[in-house]
C-alpha cells in the first residue's frame, strides 16, 4: 500500500506539474489560465486529451508536436516530473498528515515562481498572493489563529531583512542587485520556514546557484540571471530537510 501511494503521489504531482506550467507560463503574459486551450505555440493545434497527458504524452510524441511537427521544449517536461517527484518526497517525509498540505501549496507556489521567474524574470504578484493568503487560511485552520500572527511575523522580518539585503546589494554592485519579486517572495518563505531559516534559505539558494550563473556568465556577459529559482530550490530543500533553528543551534554547539 506504501508503495501504491508513492506512485499516486507522483502521479498527482506530473498532473499539477502541467497545470503550473500553464500559469507559470501565461500570468506573466496577462493571459487567461482557462481560455484558450492547451495549444501548440507554432501552429496553434488544440491539443488533445490524450497529447497532454503528463511525461507520457511527451514520451509517446517524442518530444514533437502531434500535428506540425515542431519540437515542444523539455521544459515543460522537466517541471511536470519535477512537481510529481516533490510531491511524493513530501508525502514520504511528512506523511499524510495536516502538515502535508501546507508544504505542497508551499511548494506549488515556488514551482511556479520558477516558472515564470526562469521564462519571463517575473515573479507575479498575483501568485504570490493567492499562496500567501491560502497558505495564511490553512496555517488558521491546522494551527489557529496565533499561528497565523507568529506566521506573519515570521515573514515581515524576512521581508525587512530582505529589503535591507537588497539596498546593500544595490550600494555595492551601483546597480539592481535583485527583483522587488524576490523580496516579496522571502516574506512567504518566512511565513512557513520562520525568520532565521527563510535567511539561511537565501545562503543555501546562492550556493545552488553559483555554479550556474559561473556558467551563464561565461557564456554571456550580459546575460541577467533570476535569483527567484535559486531561492525556491534552498526553500524547497529546507522544508524537506526539515531544518529548524533547533538544527542551528545543534549545528552550531557541536
Amino acid at each position: 500500500m506504501t508503495i501504491v501511494m508513492y506512485i499516486i503521489m507522483f502521479i498527482i504531482g506530473t498532473i499539477f506539474g502541467s497545470f503550473y506550467n500553464v500559469v507559470g507560463y501565461r500570468i506573466p503574459k496577462n493571459e487567461s489560465i482557462i481560455y484558450p486551450k492547451s495549444h501548440c505555440p507554432n501552429c496553434n493545434h488544440n491539443l488533445k486529451w490524450y497529447e497532454l497527458i503528463p511525461i507520457i504524452s511527451y514520451i509517446m510524441q517524442k518530444g514533437k508536436c502531434k500535428k506540425c511537427g515542431k519540437k515542444i521544449s523539455p521544459f515543460y517536461l522537466i517541471f511536470e516530473l519535477i512537481t510529481g517527484i516533490l510531491f511524493m518526497t513530501s508525502y514520504i517525509i511528512f506523511g499524510f498528515k495536516p502538515y502535508l498540505i501546507i508544504a505542497l501549496t508551499f511548494i506549488s507556489m515556488l514551482i511556479i515562481v520558477t516558472i515564470s521567474d526562469s521564462l519571463y524574470m517575473i515573479i507575479p504578484d498575483s501568485v504570490l498572493l493567492t499562496f500567501g493568503l491560502l497558505l495564511l487560511i490553512e496555517i488558521g485552520i491546522i494551527y489557529g489563529p496565533s499561528k497565523v500572527l507568529i506566521s506573519i511575523l515570521n515573514g515581515s522580518i524576512s521581508f525587512i531583512f530582505m529589503y535591507l539585503l537588497k539596498k546593500f546589494g544595490n550600494f555595492v554592485f551601483k546597480r539592481e542587485s535583485m527583483g522587488d519579486g524576490d523580496i516579496k517572495l522571502l516574506f512567504i518563505t518566512g511565513m512557513i520556514l520562520t525568520f532565521p531559516i527563510a535567511v539561511l534559505g537565501i545562503f543555501v539558494g546562492s550556493v545552488i546557484g553559483l555554479p550556474i550563473s559561473i556558467i551563464l556568465v561565461k557564456e554571456n556577459s550580459g546575460h541577467i540571471i533570476p535569483f527567484g529559482p535559486f531561492l525556491a530550490a534552498g526553500a524547497i530543500l529546507l522544508l524537506l530537510t526539515k531544518v529548524d533553528i533547533n538544527t542551528i543551534i545543534n549545528f552550531y554547539n557541536y
